[in-house]
């Protein structure tokens, strides 16, 4: 996973004034916690663009005034209107404990599913991952080279031995889509082919008749004969 460096300065104070001046002269006001000590600090607005403008889920390596700590972003407040970042949590890291990070999902391969017609669906944008900081991955890659049309992949088979998969494991996480146009066809299909069997079944219920009208016939003559 990709480490991005944000360089703080501690605050002298807190306060929603202070952290209101913070922000109109373009900082974030900053909490690291998880370590022996719990600092506030403030960093530029645009030190965060790499990390929360991403794709790709990152480490943060934190520089307060020379003092460096291995965290993530835990939390990240925006303002509803402007969007501008209100506050940042950052939890700081321990190799030997397990952490947890919403990790975004990535489909890799060509699915003959798609070839065929059908459409990708991302049911789940992110998913939820407990790992060591070592085996904590950027994307969790879903293969869907063997996707065929109106099936999908289960968190239950993105399960492995580098990291845990919080999501229940019967969730769908990817699915080819049947297009509309190909479920029109098959009933139209279908429809056609119940026709023509209620068609032979008229056909052979018109012989039957036609039959037994003939066979009546026949007995008057013979009725005709035998008065004459």
């Amino acid at each position: 996973m990709e480490t991005i460096e944000i360089i703080g300065y501690k605050r002298a104070n807190l306060g929603k004034k202070e952290s209101k001046k913070l922000r109109e002269e373009g900082n974030v006001p900053c909490v690291v916690y998880g370590g022996k000590d719990q600092i506030h600090f403030h960093a530029p607005m645009i030190l965060f663009r790499d990390l929360v403008y991403t794709p790709g889920a990152n480490f943060v390596k934190l520089n307060i005034e020379g003092e460096e700590k291995d965290a993530i972003l835990q939390d990240i407040q925006f303002h509803p209107v402007s969007e501008i970042i209100l506050h940042a949590d950052f939890l700081e890291l321990d190799d030997n404990k397990k952490v947890k990070m919403e990790i975004p999902v990535k489909a890799i391969g060509n699915s003959p599913g798609v070839q065929q017609g059908g459409k990708i669906l991302m049911r789940i944008r992110k998913l939820s991952v407990m790992a060591y900081p070592k085996n904590m991955p950027s994307f969790v890659e879903v293969d869907i080279s063997e996707l065929e049309l109106g099936k999908s992949v289960k968190v239950e088979e993105l399960l492995n031995d580098q990291y845990d998969i919080l999501n229940s494991p019967l969730v769908s996480v990817v699915s080819v889509n049947v297009p509309r146009v190909k479920i029109e066809v098959e009933e139209e299909e279908e429809e056609g082919e119940e026709g023509a069997e209620g068609a032979e079944g008229a056909a052979d219920g018109g012989d039957k008749k036609e039959a037994a009208s003939e066979g009546d016939k026949g007995e008057e003559k013979k009725e005709e004969n035998k008065e004459s």
